[in-house]
């Protein structure tokens, strides 16, 4: 039983690393979906979504979300193509809106659909702040962590039928008892982990796309601070987040900023 069950664990782990490479983080990433499959449906929901709530248009705070969007667009597109990547964005239609709800929230959608919500505004405060959450959530969809979690999520069903198989000659209470073991075992070791390197990589990446959009990088400390003081405490244990704490957050970008600097002076964008 417990060969069956490591077997299926080694299986999942070489999948996940085995696969194709990405130009911004350099890792070998999983990833079971095309752009050509992902980007059509993603589109779709998102018009779906703009039509169900309230856009804001030909506002101050409107033009601002796509000024900044733009200038991140902008960002992306210097980078990759100074990666040698100027193909990677084949099918992105950009687009920038700033939506209606007290909630502090904006989100990417693969393919470049993003959105904004008021509610965070607040918290961004200025071009900067909101420079670091657009630049964050694009950095999601060019990291292509979306296909990701998908494929982690079709992997971690494979291993639930894995445990089932392995497990069938057992009493059903003994089948139950592996598959919760399972269950907790894979999102806490595996999927909770990698959901909050996703976050660590969209900030990395967001800094550097910021840099050389002209905002300065240490901004982001400023926004997290914010975002940790707004939240009131009471989050989860880092372990069984999706992200990392906000210390832990805060700290990673300090020792990032240098970096992002670094990238943004290639491009001739300098700070004091």
């Amino acid at each position: 039983m417990r060969k069956n069950l490591v077997l299926i664990g080694i299986a999942s782990l070489g999948l996940m690393y085995s696969c194709s490479t990405n130009p911004l983080t350099g890792k070998r990433t999983l990833n079971f979906v095309s752009n050509s499959e992902l980007f059509p449906s993603a589109f779709q929901e998102y018009g779906t979504f703009l039509k169900a709530n309230k856009v804001v248009s030909g506002t101050v705070d409107a033009k601002k979300v796509e000024t900044v969007g733009i200038k991140i667009k902008m960002a992306a597109e210097r980078y990759l193509a100074s990666l040698g990547q100027t193909d990677y964005l084949e099918g992105y239609q950009w687009e920038y809106k700033l939506v209606d709800n007290k909630e502090v929230n904006a989100w990417c959608m693969p393919g470049g659909k993003i959105v904004v919500y008021t509610g965070i505004l607040p918290v961004t405060k200025n071009d900067a702040g909101l420079a670091t959450v657009m630049g964050h959530e694009v950095s999601h969809a060019l990291a292509n962590h979306g296909a990701q979690r998908m494929s982690a999520s079709q992997l971690q069903t494979l291993g639930a039928a894995g445990v089932a198989v392995a497990t069938g000659s057992q009493s059903a209470e003994r089948q139950q008892m592996w598959q919760q073991y399972y269950g907790i075992g894979s999102q806490v070791g595996v999927m909770l982990p990698f959901s909050r390197s996703h976050e660590t990589e969209a900030d990395k990446i967001g800094l550097v796309l910021m840099a050389i959009a002209g905002y300065n990088p240490e901004e982001a400390i400023n926004f997290w601070t914010r975002m940790s003081a707004n939240s009131g405490g009471g989050a989860p244990a880092e372990m069984l987040s999706t992200h990392p704490s906000d210390a832990t957050r805060i700290a990673n970008l300090k020792a990032m900023i240098p970096e992002a600097k670094a990238v943004a002076a290639k491009f001739g964008v300098t700070f004091k």
